[in-house]
């Protein structure tokens, strides 16, 4: 895999469309630089190390939750 992955190469790894990929660099989950230009110029670029590190932290944060939805109480209801 090479060093550095376009938002095309990022979407199509993680199965998303490229708007969902720009808006996971833009809110921050998903570090990426912009190379050349400024503004809507230049081109985006993840490191594939950093779409690594957020695939295990999703996989972390899916754990956490499907633990802490198996660790809540269910409800009864009189019937």
């Amino acid at each position: 895999m090479p060093r550095f992955l376009t938002l095309a190469d990022v979407a199509e790894i993680l199965n998303i469309s490229m708007t969902q990929a720009y808006s996971l660099v833009k809110s921050g989950d998903l570090p990426a630089l912009k190379i050349g230009g400024e503004g809507k110029g230049g081109q985006w670029r993840v490191e594939a190390d950093r779409l690594e590190e957020y695939i295990a932290r999703m996989y972390e944060r899916t754990r956490a939750e499907i633990s802490g939805r198996a660790s809540e109480p269910t409800e009864q209801q009189d019937g």
